[in-house]
């Protein structure tokens, strides 16, 4: 079975929403500085990529 347009999107936002939670983990944990606002900054705009991906499901 081969992978559609919405499972690609599906895959898209689990990795995307991964990759926020871990970035905003280093910014909270690793990296208590400014950069760790940065950190938790770029985070959260992953957050919003992936809301944009989970939002096309179904339309593309």
């Amino acid at each position: 079975m081969g992978m559609n347009k919405n499972t690609v999107l599906a895959w898209a936002t689990f990795i995307m929403l991964f990759v926020g939670v871990v970035l905003i983990a280093l910014g909270a944990f690793k990296y208590r500085e400014v950069s760790g606002i940065g950190f938790a900054s770029v985070g959260i705009g992953f957050f919003a990529i992936a809301w944009v991906f989970n939002a096309l499901k179904g339309r593309v």
